[in-house]
């Protein structure tokens, strides 16, 4: 089999990728997706606040989805379901199986990696105590209760601020179940503020910073958790312990870009993102294979998932049609306050009118400036009055400021604001 195009993954990310690559000119796409139905993630998301960027107006995720789903099937772009991608070599062959085609070799000019992420586990972040029933990753928790339609508990407390987990605090708390606490490691939180006060602030659900689980009780199913204060260095405090008593835990302790075809392909990966190193076209260090969405790194909201992955379609199709112009790269780093920066490196000869930078600040501020620098020449200078980790920041540099650019990296950081 040969296409022009292979993309990975038929979530928010794959879906906008192959309809944007369809709109520059690319015929043959294929789209591969692991599960029995388009749409990814989204279509256990039941609750609304998706689509406000993307399409002016609050959708829930299964109505988020079907818009995108709808406009692939309107452009006659072929899709495979329930088929599992095992290999992409650097040749951009890609190995797959499914129980209709049996074994596949596809062959891609281009193709696009959208395999979104998944959560940690109790075993990624090793919680001390019993192993009973009842604990969970928010996300299981989700799809058990919004797609299978089974309650997961009737006490619940939930370890990680992250926005699912906040959100779950909400849906659980509307099926009937009693949430007795958020408990948070680090001393803010990691979801989205309009989270906290939706979903935690309006139910009155306590959340504990600084907080973390040092103790699971019970035989078969869970019968208590214990919680613990930690020190600066997150350690537990002894003496501040927090005892309740509950059936269920839920874990929102953090998502991982799902990266393992990539790295089985040689793809460099970033160890600050957990997703590939990518350039101005959301390309990665092989040429002709491209990344978007949380596969590359985490994002807040879905409206962002689409916009990257466009960029990656678009750019695939240039690739298709040898569209693509060489050059100096220029790399991006992260300077004070600053995680991590998403392209890592650039070309000036393939942005179009602007390069936008996504990044993530490390700890909670008020009032910076947030500065992208050429040795000590600042080309953006932006007021911030509150930045958090939680929250995805964009920065965008006009393609005019980059033609005066004398040095081989650019410096992404935070400035406090009377250093101005």
């Amino acid at each position: 089999m040969r296409y022009d195009l292979v993309v990975i993954g038929g979530g928010p990310g794959g879906l906008a990728a192959a309809i944007e690559a369809r709109n520059n000119g690319v015929e043959n796409i294929l789209v591969i997706e692991r599960d029995k139905e388009l749409g990814g993630i989204l279509q256990q998301c039941i609750h609304n606040g998706f689509g406000l960027h993307e399409f002016k107006e609050e959708l829930t995720g299964p109505e988020y989805a079907e818009r995108f789903i709808k406009k692939l099937k309107e452009k006659n772009i072929e899709y495979k379901l329930d088929t599992m991608v095992l290999e992409v070599t650097p040749e951009k062959i890609v190995h797959a199986i499914n129980t209709v085609d049996g074994y596949m070799m596809i062959e891609a000019k281009a193709i696009v990696l959208a395999m979104g992420c998944r959560e940690r586990t109790r075993g990624a972040i090793s919680i001390p105590g019993e192993r009973p029933a009842g604990v969970f990753t928010a996300g299981t928790a989700q799809r058990f209760i919004n797609m299978e339609g089974y309650m997961v508990g009737k006490k619940v407390l939930i370890l990680g601020s992250g926005d699912i987990g906040l959100i779950m605090a909400r849906r659980m708390t509307l099926e009937g179940a009693e949430v007795q606490a958020v408990v948070e490691l680090m001393p803010f939180s990691g979801g989205l503020a309009r989270n906290i006060a939706q979903c935690l602030n309006d139910y009155n659900i306590p959340l504990y910073l600084s907080h973390t689980v040092v103790d699971i009780k019970g035989k078969e199913r869970v019968e208590g958790v214990t919680i613990a204060k930690v020190d600066e260095n997150r350690r537990p405090i002894p003496g501040t312990e927090i005892e309740y008593e509950c059936d269920t835990l839920l874990l929102s302790v953090g998502l991982i870009p799902e990266n393992d075809i990539s790295r089985k392909t040689g793809i460099v990966i970033d160890r600050r993102t957990s997703g590939p190193v990518v350039n101005e076209m959301m390309e990665t260090s092989i040429p002709g294979i491209f990344a978007c969405g949380n596969v590359v790194h985490v994002h807040d909201l879905v409206d962002f998932v689409s916009a990257e992955a466009r960029k990656a379609g678009k750019a695939a199709a240039k690739f298709v049609k040898d569209e693509v112009q060489n050059g100096e790269y220029i790399e991006l780093k992260n300077g004070f306050g600053v995680t991590y920066t998403v392209p890592q490196k650039y070309r000036f000869e393939n942005i179009e009118n602007f390069l936008e930078i996504s990044m993530r600040v490390n700890n909670i501020y008020k009032n910076m400036r947030l500065q992208v620098k050429d040795g000590d020449t600042v080309l953006v200078n932006m007021k911030k009055a509150h930045l958090a980790p939680g929250e995805m920041e964009k920065v965008v540099v006009p393609k005019k400021l980059l033609e005066s650019v004398k040095g081989n990296e650019l410096v992404v950081c935070l400035v406090p604001e009377e250093e101005k």
